[in-house]
């Protein structure tokens, strides 16, 4: 049951990765494009997740894990801080 929650989680934040960028690439509007890496950063941490608690349990990712969402949320307050300028 974890794995299914683990593959939605997954799905749903490919799917905001999808269409935050391709909202960007019809309007280019920057702030689409920061909020689209971060989504694609959070979609590759949630893959981890998943690698890391149902695939490989033996083998320890918290450390990619942690990286992960700390370059992807940086991308998105870059992009809020540069925006606002």
């Amino acid at each position: 049951m974890s794995a299914a929650l683990y593959v939605i989680t997954i799905l749903t934040t490919l799917a905001c990765t999808v269409l935050l960028l391709r909202a960007y690439f019809r309007v280019r509007a920057k702030l689409l494009l920061w909020s689209g890496l971060c989504f694609a950063g959070l979609t590759l941490d949630n893959l981890l997740i998943f690698g890391d608690l149902v695939v490989f349990p033996s083998v320890d990712l918290y450390t990619y894990r942690l990286a992960s969402t700390a370059i992807s949320i940086s991308l998105l307050l870059f992009g809020l801080v540069w925006e606002s300028r």
